[in-house]
């Protein structure tokens, strides 16, 4: 008969019946009939491998931090196994190392307790700053708003609450309603500022387009004067101009309705300016050959004879009729030019004649003819003393003298 094998923990009988030995103990753990002693023994062996491997499992879930919950959970089901295993290993051992986890658990858990209320504490800070950011929105000045920039911002707000009420740790239910209530108060006030402005807006644009309609049929009615209808028209651009916006698409609409009204007046009034710069053109070559010959007058200094040839231009160009409009300023300006000149002969001449400015003349001329013999003699003595300082002075001083005699024509 051969030898049974062998085990530190259990054996195995002839007929398959295995024992294991725990706790100084030894207990029947079951049978394998069907196999060798060998397979019978070699079974539960297996069974306590997989045991130790829930356990070895187990260890590494703690090491990696798994939930404390998780990790007890599975210990007391492991331990309940242990109780009485049907299974050939040193089962003491492993019930060891699963009361050791008990230690780790508990040290796991106060970290993850930690680190949870360091996350929850990040989690309403966070929260905290979306409602913020919210409510210095709502703060600001309803006038002054930028709505569509600011309707964007809320509704990404709006969105990040809902996203990290989705993705973040569950807050403590009196804060989380304190701060949705913060947040829906300034949302909320928002959307009430925003429907007003845009009511007030839509009232404006009204009142605006109404306005704009009838300026147009104002226009429009001016259709039957052809060109006597632009001054007008121009009249009722003006008004135009201080009515306000009635929406951007609408007043587009509206300006091409006006301003088709205008283009029926400016056609006709440039078809009659184009027959009259025609009909002009012989007029502007009359005018053009005048200022030609008016144009030696501006070279001379007697006013007597600048006078005579400019009343005389003057006739000529009143029996010229009119000029084309784009060149009838122009040619004003040749003319007007010619008699500022004469005008400022004669203003020159009138203002010599004046005898109460010859007499305050007369008089500056000799007090300066005084102060230039006088400053004449000093300046000769001081060359004679030869005091380069009082030469200097002297000679500025005869200089500034004699420059203000030649200005009044001493």
């Amino acid at each position: 008969m051969s030898e049974l094998p062998q085990h530190p923990f259990g054996r195995v009988e002839a007929d398959g019946t295995v024992y294991v030995t725990d706790r100084g103990e030894e207990r029947q753990v079951g049978q394998y009939p069907d196999g060798t002693p060998e397979e019978a023994l070699a079974y539960f062996v297996r069974k306590f491998d997989d045991l130790a491997g829930q356990v070895t499992l187990l260890e590494q879930r703690v090491r990696a931090g798994a939930n404390p919950a998780d990790i007890t959970k599975g210990a007391k089901h492991l331990r309940q196994q242990l109780t009485d295993a049907n299974a050939v290993g040193d089962l003491e051992a492993l019930r060891t190392r699963l009361d050791a986890l008990g230690g780790a658990v508990e040290e796991l858990s106060g970290q993850q307790q930690e680190e949870q209320k360091q996350a929850l504490a990040e989690a309403l800070a966070h929260r905290e700053s979306i409602v913020v950011e919210a409510e210095k929105l709502a703060a600001q000045n309803p006038a002054s708003i930028q709505w569509k920039q600011t309707s964007a911002k809320v509704e990404e707000l709006f969105g990040q609450w809902q996203q990290h009420q989705k993705d973040g740790p569950r807050l403590p239910k009196g804060e989380a309603n304190e701060l949705w209530k913060r947040f829906r108060a300034a949302r909320t006030h928002l959307d009430g500022e925003r429907r007003k402005f845009f009511a007030e807006l839509d009232s404006q644009h009204k009142t605006a387009r109404d306005a704009k309609q009838r300026i147009i049929e104002r226009a429009e009615a001016l259709a039957p004067q052809g060109a006597d209808g632009v001054a007008e028209y121009r009249r009722l651009l003006d008004e135009w101009k201080t009515v306000g916006r009635a929406g951007r698409k609408l007043d587009d609409t509206l300006w091409a309705r006006f301003k088709a009204a205008g283009d029926v007046l400016f056609q006709a009034k440039g078809e009659i300016d184009a027959r009259d710069n025609e009909e002009f053109q012989a007029n502007l070559d009359a005018k053009l050959a005048i200022l030609d010959d008016a144009q030696p007058i501006l070279e001379l200094s007697d006013r007597v004879k600048a006078r005579e040839l400019l009343s005389a231009i003057q006739t000529r160009w009143d029996e010229v009729g009119r000029v084309p409009r784009d060149r009838f300023k122009e040619v004003e300006e040749r003319l007007r030019k010619v008699e500022q000149h004469v005008r400022k002969l004669d203003d020159d001449h009138w203002a010599n004649s004046n005898p109460e400015r010859q007499a305050r003349q007369s008089g500056m001329s000799a007090q300066l003819h005084d102060a230039i013999t006088k400053l004449e003699a000093e300046l000769d003595a001081a060359r004679a003393g030869g005091d380069a300082k009082k030469i200097k002075q002297a000679e500025e001083a005869l200089e500034t003298r004699k420059s203000w005699l030649k200005a009044i024509g001493g």
